[in-house]
């Protein structure tokens, strides 16, 4: 089999796993040096930067020929797929005339687990080393650590790559007993913490040392599969809460169930991925990372499920009356994070702009409040906007989006596409920004 077949195969096998994210690390080559390449912090895998850039990764597998047979995945043991298997000078080489012909800025590299996981480990190793010591790659690179690696084999990868992730898969052990038998809670988040533990040293030696060996300075994160198993939004997102505090991940993806195959312990293969419960998730987590909001606020034992027609912070606010409305004028900035339609930034403004006076609707409007969600929790100098009446039902009405409406009736609860002529200017900078 040539590159090429391979190539096919193995980005393709590679397209399930979601956990690309933004590179963190701001790293120039020297030609000079004899280097090629460079990481700026604002890269992200396929989608816009925040300065405007498209940016990407070469997305692939080392191998896709896995020992283990986890029901969930298209590359268990026993499926019948086509199986290919890399060299590390091939994913050096690929990698490194991919860059030169600019189309892509960094390698993503993953792989199932080939005989052990330590050999997986020391070709992912060898494939690094080549790249950064043969051909003085310094672009971006995210490699996955695999469970079950010895330490020393962890610790070298770390040192090579920019960021680390390590991906939980299943949201317990209930459910990783059923569907991935080979695989253990404790073994997934054994490295997970390795990893934290070498970050914190790392940081603690670059103190002391100029020149100290970086240990992935991007970060690590993780990635859940949701749809798969019966665990509810409330454990899931009790467990991404609990994956932030304790191992300090810089994120933690979701990825809507594909279903793959015919088992019954899966939902059937003409099941559409839950793309909006995805979405829903995805929003939550922005507000647990930049609002201030807790996961047990978000979502309680009587209420194991997000709405599915209004995002997460409007629900929470619909349910929280006794807060509301806020005093624009005089709210403190975790307050005013709480109101929907003014997101982190509109919040930072509104906070500048009153010092110099007292702000209406106008004004709001001017500075980026989104006034149709924040008109019902706000009010100016103590009046409610001109001609509004608030009712819980008009309040979740108008909340309602009317694409998301037709969607969610007409489509199964499915996500609503980018490409939808009808999608609004909000909408799209919702997307783009998280600012809800």
């Amino acid at each position: 089999m040539d590159v090429y077949d391979k190539l096919k195969i193995l980005s393709a096998a590679a397209k399930y796993d979601v956990a690309c994210t933004s590179s963190g690390v701001d790293r120039s080559g020297s030609a000079s040096g004899g280097s090629i390449g460079n990481a700026a912090a604002c890269g992200i895998c396929h989608t816009f930067s925040g300065d405007g850039r498209c940016v990407s990764l070469l997305k692939i597998l080392y191998s896709n020929s896995c020992i283990y047979n986890c029901a969930y995945c298209v590359n268990r043991a026993t499926n019948d797929v086509p199986r290919a298997t890399f060299t590390p000078r091939e994913i050096a080489d690929l990698t490194i005339n991919f860059y030169k012909r600019n189309y892509i800025e960094g390698l993503f590299l993953s792989s199932a687990v080939v005989k052990n996981p330590d050999y997986t480990c020391e070709r992912l190793i060898e494939t690094l080393r080549i790249l950064r010591e043969e051909y003085g790659f310094t672009g971006y690179i995210h490699a996955k650590a695999i469970p079950g690696a010895d330490d020393l084999l962890l610790t070298r990868l770390g040192q090579l790559a920019d960021r680390m992730s390590v991906n939980i898969e299943l949201p317990s052990q209930e459910s990783l007993n059923r569907l991935a038998p080979d695989k253990s809670k404790t073994a997934i988040l054994r490295p997970m913490g390795l990893i934290t533990e070498r970050i914190k040293e790392n940081c603690t030696d670059l103190v002391k040392y100029k020149h100290a060996p970086k240990f992935a300075p991007a970060g690590q994160s993780t990635q859940m599969i949701v749809g798969a198993t019966p665990e509810t939004d409330y454990t899931i997102l009790n467990l991404t809460s609990a994956l932030y505090k304790k191992y300090g991940l810089k994120r933690v993806f979701f990825s809507a169930y594909v279903p793959v195959a015919d088992n019954p312990l899966l939902p059937a293969v003409t099941t559409r991925p839950p793309l909006l419960r995805e979405h829903r998730l995805y929003q939550a987590d922005w507000l647990l990372r930049f609002y201030g909001f807790t996961a047990d606020e978000l979502l309680d034992e009587q209420h194991q499920s997000f709405n599915p027609l209004i995002d997460p912070k409007c629900n929470w606010a619909l349910n929280h009356p006794e807060i509301f409305p806020v005093e624009i004028n005089s709210a403190s900035k975790e307050l005013l994070l709480r109101v929907p339609g003014i997101g982190v930034n509109s919040a930072m403004r509104i906070l500048r702009a009153r010092r110099a006076g007292h702000l209406d609707y106008a004004a709001l409007k001017k500075i980026g409040v989104v006034l149709k969600r924040a008109q019902y929790f706000i009010v100016c100098d103590g009046k409610l906007t001109e001609g509004l009446k608030i009712t819980p039902d008009n309040a979740l009405n108008a909340l309602i989006s009317d694409n998301c409406r037709k969607t969610f009736l007409s489509e199964g609860a499915q996500q609503l596409s980018l490409f939808d002529t009808q999608i609004t200017r909000e909408d799209t900078v919702k997307c783009l920004t998280g600012q809800m």
